[in-house]
């Protein structure tokens, strides 16, 4: 596929990052995140959106919005990975293809974040890389050369 335009979607209490249980997220704000994932998406020749929200019906409304606006999306959902059935429905809803991705390894954590409700509507997962598993995650998209959704 060929991906002009991506939006990096950040969930509840990212926003929060180098404040907040900096021993499992890390020292790096969102900005300084978003800052790295703006310098790859740089090099790769791609232009980004960046969205946070912390709430779930603004996040699904912004995917909603992502539907023919951009040509895919990574996204780190947050808490609400774990058990929103309307923002699953919303990625599916789309059609576009979504890399989830986390920050912490959320297999190596409390039993309930080992459940994804997201993941099988997106194409993949990156989870446990620090702040690069946007990086990476962005990388992965890029990689994506088939339509998940006509496979």
């Amino acid at each position: 596929m060929d991906y002009g335009r991506i939006a990096v979607v950040h969930g509840p209490n990212l926003n929060m990052l180098g404040k907040r249980e900096i021993g499992i997220y890390g020292g790096k704000t969102l900005d300084q995140i978003n800052a790295d994932v703006a310098a790859e998406a740089l090099r790769l020749g791609v232009q980004l959106d960046f969205y946070q929200a912390n709430s779930e019906g603004a996040l699904v409304d912004y995917l909603h919005g992502c539907l023919g606006r951009v040509d895919g999306v990574v996204i780190n959902a947050g808490a609400y990975t774990h058990y929103s059935v309307a923002l699953r429905d919303a990625i599916g809803a789309i059609k576009i293809p979504v890399i989830e991705v986390h920050i912490s390894n959320i297999y190596k954590r409390e039993p309930f974040r080992h459940v994804s409700m997201i993941a099988p509507v997106c194409v993949g997962q990156i989870c446990g890389f620090g702040s690069h598993s946007y990086v990476l995650g962005l990388r992965a998209l890029m990689e994506t050369t088939t339509d998940p959704w006509l496979a």
